[in-house]
């Protein structure tokens, strides 16, 4: 999936305000968990805590007081690719926000919520199905439920997710149930008053039972297996690691579709009322990646993710999406190349990244070919590069876009400030981010040659590092001259580095100017000779992943121009020989060159960009093989 920034300025501003709102995305929910794998979205009340509320408050209260913060709360978990959204009304039934003397406004609080994330989901920008779930809870916490009468508190859940159906919302998920006699009678409720889609998610301890009546797993799966319910599934209270540990026995006892939502770990108190998660995104991911081997058809967060996490478990299930995507022609073992690699945040799990060109005559379809076959070879991310030539060519982020959406590729593009203006830079990407683009190269870049001195005619606002920048800003929530924006984009901000310089010594400088101006990731140069490499990583050190580019060469001749007339570039006298002596084998020496540097940078470093000039996956497949 692609996630897209929502750039409207009225945070309750929904579908019923357009012309032709978006249709409900899923019409048969049944049939979708049956097919499919959705990822939900994480925490809202410890991300509104994070924004400095207090979770002692009526959260739901919010979405009267505060849409905007409750929005860009939405906004940034559909930007990190979900496709279940829930609304900020968990605790809004009468019981509950009577506490805060605001029962009587249940029905208000409820249907801004649904009228608040039906806006994130169904926004025009938002170019993929975004489901939005009414998030409802037990009428009173676990320590409470014993003070209020099971039948008020059931009918004032219903009333609730009566609400919430008029109002709109696709489903119906009911959530952190730690008694199953209430959960029971609150499905039952439910089905009789709506035939929105429901979903039951029961919380576990750590000892693996409920945690208002202590029932397993195993019971629970027996007690809710004729309910008329889409899924089952666990949410709350424990981490990933118990959270697989329940859904493996639920799975174990159940038919129904599972869904499952931990927390991110436990909390660190860092202030009398202030919490604080740390959980790593990456094992996160991880655990959800277990998940869907196990069975999971909905898999999110709950208190303490964040869109970070379900960012990384969004990749996870596109990979598993990919994976398990079923094909026309029989069945057959495919023996991937590569895998996809996660730059920017975190630990990079995998190491190969192909970078593609695009086509001097505008064939995006030849491309759009190469990046399948790619794709079907195991690679699961490419980068797009900028445009060499002086005639008019496809823009890399709009290529890397399409790329995305056709063949379902993770997608790198590179962004140059030459000639483009800061409003005009910081325009395209805003829409860039809007239509789903995540990873951006940041390079200065130069005008091609076309008169009779170069560059003449460039206009250069910013370089690289003020392309970085301006990233870092608009992740900020601000543009480049720090005026708000109306919700924080989610880049992640790579740079070019070049080990091959004939200035060592500043080219290691600009690489930690870059890494200082918000880099998360950095690629170099193609090189041809790991000295200039090693010297690099051991000047930068190891604060950002750097993913090291090898472009096979093909002949003694580009080699010779590359060594003599590209300032900057690098070639080993010996490999300028060996081509030189292989003649008319000079592709097949080169290939075997590049493949043995392959192996060495797999070693070095924390992954590889293949950079082929001609038969971009032969050649792919040639170096990985080695």
């Amino acid at each position: 999936m692609s996630p897209a920034t929502n750039p409207a300025t009225n945070p309750t501003d929904g579908p019923a305000a357009r012309a032709e709102p978006t249709p409900n995305p899923v019409a048969d929910l049944a049939a979708a968990l049956g097919s499919t794998v959705l990822v939900c979205d994480g925490a809202m009340g410890t991300m509104l805590h994070a924004a400095g509320r207090s979770l002692g408050e009526a959260l739901p209260a919010l979405n009267l007081s505060d849409p905007a913060l409750v929005r860009e709360i939405h906004d940034r978990y559909v930007n990190a690719g979900a496709d279940i959204i829930q609304t900020n009304t968990f605790g809004a039934s009468r019981v509950r926000l009577s506490d805060h003397d605001l029962g009587h406004r249940t029905e208000e609080i409820n249907q801004a919520g649904a009228r608040i994330a039906l806006a994130s989901a169904r926004h025009e920008y938002v170019r993929r199905p975004v489901l939005v779930a009414g998030s409802v809870s037990p009428a009173v916490s676990v320590r409470r439920h014993r003070h209020v009468e099971r039948r008020a508190a059931v009918e004032s859940v219903r009333e609730q997710i009566e609400v919430l159906a008029s109002a709109g919302v696709d489903l119906i998920i009911l959530e952190t149930f730690g008694d199953l006699e209430e959960l029971l009678a609150v499905i039952e409720a439910a089905a009789e008053a709506t035939s929105v889609p429901l979903i039951a998610q029961l919380t576990f301890g750590p000892d693996f039972r409920t945690l208002g009546s202590g029932q397993s797993p195993r019971e629970a799966a027996a007690a809710l297996a004729g309910a008329p319910i889409a899924a089952l599934g666990t949410n709350c209270t424990i981490g990933p690691q118990h959270s697989l540990a329940v859904l493996r026995e639920l799975r174990s006892h159940c038919d129904l579709p599972l869904t499952v939502q931990p927390n991110a770990g436990l909390p660190r108190r860092v202030a009398p009322a202030r919490f604080e998660y740390d959980l790593d995104d990456t094992y996160f991911a991880r655990y959800m990646r277990q998940a869907l081997a196990v069975g999971a058809t909905v898999v999110g967060g709950c208190c303490g993710t964040t869109p970070g996490q379900i960012a990384a478990v969004a990749r996870t299930v596109r990979e598993y999406r990919d994976r398990a995507a079923p094909t026309t022609s029989a069945p057959r073992r495919v023996e991937p190349a590569g895998e996809a690699i996660t730059v920017g945040h975190g630990e990079p799990e995998h190491q190969v990244v192909v970078e593609l060109t695009p086509d001097p005559l505008g064939d995006v379809e030849g491309l759009v070919d190469v990046a399948t076959q790619l794709h079907e070879s195991g690679i699961g991310l490419v980068s797009v590069a900028r445009p060499l030539q002086t005639r008019a060519q496809v823009n890399a982020v709009d290529l890397a876009v399409h790329l995305h959406h056709r063949v379902g590729l993770d997608v790198l593009a590179a962004v140059t400030t030459w000639d483009r203006t800061i409003m005009a830079l910081q325009a395209d990407l805003l829409g860039a981010h809007a239509l789903g683009m995540r990873r951006i190269i940041c390079e200065t870049g130069s005008p091609p040659l076309v008169g009779d001195y170069p560059h003449t005619d460039g206009i250069w606002d910013v370089d690289s590092i003020g392309l970085i920048e301006l990233l870092s800003s608009l992740n900020e929530g601000t543009d480049y001259y720090r005026l708000p924006l109306s919700t924080k984009t989610s880049f992640e901000i790579g740079a070019r580095i070049n080990p091959g310089s004939h200035e060592p010594e500043r080219a290691e400088a600009r690489a930690r100017d870059k890494i200082a101006a918000g880099a998360q990731f950095l690629i170099t140069r193609p090189v041809y000779e790991l000295t200039g490499v090693r010297r690099m990583l051991d000047a930068i050190g190891d604060s950002v992943p750097v993913l090291v580019a090898v472009s096979p060469l093909t002949s003694f001749q580009e080699a010779e121009y590359l060594a003599y007339e590209v300032p900057d570039v690098t070639i080993p006298p010996a490999t300028l020989d060996a081509l030189r002596r292989a003649r008319s084998g000079a592709a097949t020496a080169g290939l075997e060159l590049a493949a043995e540097l392959v192996a060495e940078v797999r070693a070095l470093a924390k992954g590889v960009v293949l950079a082929p000039t001609s038969d971009t996956v032969a050649v792919v497949r040639r170096l990985l093989s080695h």
